[in-house]
């Protein structure tokens, strides 16, 4: 019994309590509503059951692969061949039906058209020729069918009828023409006016008329399809005498079936002017009898689905033969996907000495070789694997050392807020940022951007960094004066010739440095080609101006410095090219405009929410998770 509770799942406990209930109850004689329940429980767990054990099976059928290339040579070659099958029958099913109903709708057209005519000619016609006409007209449309009817009115009194008893349409109907129902019969008629003549004509339809249309086709009806239910008979042939079927042609194979197709016309009621009813020109029709008619003379009609069969015949013995040779092919590669499998799992358990035997030069052969090789090989690439992974776990304390060279604390100064960010395109980034505090009434302030990207520009960016506050210290220990007295053209000449001293002659960085100074607001400041900062002023924007070249590059460059006075409520922005020159899906960069048009939205709030914003502009620029370079931000706001 454990055993067998183990090997039960819960589709199988649920029916087995199903079915449990639902032959209980009937002793019980419960109502019947919880019965049915109890039924329709006991059938829903049953499919579930079933669909379980289906599914279960096929899993087992098709696990080897010999089973499963059949059933995929099944779907691949069999199903499309039937779909396609029957796609063409039904195809041809729909394309002789749309032919029926074409060839008699067209008559039908045609015939209303010659009935329109006739009546816009009586309009036009003098008193004395219009029996003559009625005549002509009549013969036309009333042969094998009781007479044409014709009225003429003008100015409202009827001035010619036949036959005499013809009762005159009610007011309201328009000059119109095609079928209308009189007295629950259907007549094919046509309205026309000319001043204030009147023209009327209506020929009963029979099913000889409409026979007619296409004959040898099929039967012709018209049905009432409207919502409102209106009768529609045909007249019968003669006075009195039942109308004659047109009888269907008898099949001449199992697919040659009766099918009915038809499309809408309008149809008038003569009694309701304003009323309109919805008919249908019905044809019932052989697929054969329709070929007869189109494909003339019939002796090639007759034989054109028979010829069509023995193509299709022939396309599926061609398709037997391919699924038997499929079949075959299936056996040579079966067997050496079984060596495959044996010799992946000898590979599982840690046997890299397998070998698998290799036969002939087909494909399966090269595969074979491939997995020898791939066996050689795979030693190697886990040694590799592993020192990627040992790599990649340099980059990580890499990554931390230098989030750890950046600032720690933001200087504390009564007038000047700072805030920066860096966010590196790879595990570690290439631009330097740095601000100190000197003393309590001043700060230096410094961002860089070291060419190219990753490890080497990581540690140039260190490097950089560490000769930089080294020359801060010792320009504040030669200046006597204080740090008033700090010349920063000087500290970045210095930084400069060091660079080129103890770096690669292809190293270089751009360099912004600048002291700040708490009492007066003066920015002194030496730009080495960085990109100039920006100062957002009351709305406006100035641009700071770039004081030399990059630095590391040449050692005998010169540079200057500037000095700004930030007046309270100044914004100076610094950033590098990771911000401006990032690009979006067209190649088009972000460029300055869009970032001064961030910092001028923005310029009321708080530096650390527009540093945010700058940074998620950017983001939005690029609808990229991942940057195109490094980028880097720092702000300082004059309170």
């Amino acid at each position: 019994m454990p055993a067998l509770a183990g090997w039960l799942g819960r589709a199988e406990k649920a029916f087995l309590i199903a079915l449990a209930a639902w032959v209980i109850s009937g002793p019980l004689e419960v109502a019947a509503v919880t019965r049915l329940v109890l039924a329709l429980a006991l059938a829903a767990a049953g499919g579930w059951v079933g669909l379980k054990w289906l599914r279960r099976g096929i899993r087992r059928v098709i696990w080897r692969l010999r089973n499963r290339l059949l059933v995929a040579y099944l779907f691949i070659a069999v199903v499309p061949t039937l779909l396609i099958a029957v796609f063409a029958y039904l195809g041809g099913i729909f394309l002789t039906a749309q032919i029926a109903v074409y060839l008699v709708s067209a008559e039908y057209e045609r015939r209303l058209h010659a009935l329109e005519s006739a009546a816009a000619a009586f309009a036009r016609l003098p008193v004395r020729e219009r029996e003559r006409a009625w005549e002509r007209t009549r013969a036309l449309f009333g042969e094998g069918a009781p007479e044409l009817g014709v009225l003429v009115r003008e100015a409202g009194a009827i001035a010619f009828r036949r036959p005499e008893d013809l009762e005159a349409p009610p007011e309201g109907h328009q000059a119109t023409g095609g079928a209308v129902v009189r007295n629950g019969y259907l007549y094919l008629w046509a309205r026309s006016a000319a001043g204030a003549r009147e023209v009327t004509l209506l020929a009963p339809l029979t099913r000889a008329f409409l026979s007619a249309l296409a004959p040898g086709i099929g039967e012709v009806v018209i049905v009432d399809i409207g919502e409102e239910a209106v009768p529609m008979r045909l007249h019968s042939a003669g006075a009195g005498a039942p109308a004659r079927r047109t009888s269907l042609a008898p099949a001449r194979h199992w697919l040659d079936m009766a099918l009915t197709w038809g499309v809408p016309i309008p149809v008038a009621v003569w009694e309701a002017p304003r009323r309109s009813a919805g008919g249908l020109l019905a044809v019932r029709f052989r697929p054969s009898t329709v070929l007869d008619v189109v494909a003339r003379p019939q002796a090639q009609g007759a034989n054109l689905l028979y010829w069509l069969y023995l193509i299709a015949g022939a396309f599926l013995a061609v398709e037997v033969i391919s699924l038997y040779i499929g079949i075959s092919i299936t056996r040579t590669i079966t067997s050496a996907f079984e060596a495959l499998y044996e010799g992946t799992e000898r590979v599982r358990r840690g046997d890299f000495s397998h070998r698998i035997e290799v036969r002939g030069q087909d494909q399966m052969a090269t595969v074979s070789e491939s997995f020898n090789r791939m066996t050689e090989n795979l030693e190697r690439l886990l040694e590799v694997a592993k020192e990627k992974e040992r790599m990649q776990a340099e980059l990580e304390i890499a990554r931390e050392v230098q989030r750890q060279l950046y600032p720690r604390s933001v200087p504390r100064l009564r007038t000047l807020e700072l805030v920066a960010q860096c966010r590196p395109a790879r595990m570690v980034s290439g631009d330097y940022y740095d601000y100190q505090a000197v003393g309590d009434s001043a700060a230096v302030l410094a961002i860089g951007d070291v060419a190219g990207k990753g490890i080497s520009a990581a540690l140039l960016m260190a490097t950089l960094q560490a000769a930089a506050r080294t020359h801060v210290r010792a320009c504040l220990e030669r200046a006597s004066g204080g740090v008033a007295a700090v010349s920063t053209s000087r500290l970045v000449t210095e930084l400069n010739q060091q660079l080129f001293a103890d770096t690669a002659p292809e190293k270089y960085a751009t360099f912004y440095f600048g002291i700040y100074e708490d009492s007066s607001g003066l920015l002194t400041y030496t730009n080495a080609g960085h990109l100039p900062p920006l100062v957002v002023r009351r709305g406006r924007v100035i641009m700071l101006e770039v004081n030399g070249m990059v630095v590391g590059a040449f050692p005998a460059a010169r540079y200057s410095e500037s000095r700004l006075l930030l007046e309270p409520g100044d914004l100076l922005v610094c950033y590098t090219d990771g911000v401006t020159e990032t690009e979006n899906d067209y190649g088009e960069l972000f460029g300055e405009h869009r970032l001064i048009e961030v910092l001028l939205r923005h310029a009321h709030r708080p530096a650390d929410r527009i540093l945010a914003a700058v940074v998620e502009a950017v983001e939005e620029w690029t609808r990229s998770p991942e940057l195109q370079d490094d980028l880097t931000l720092l702000l300082a706001r004059r309170v």
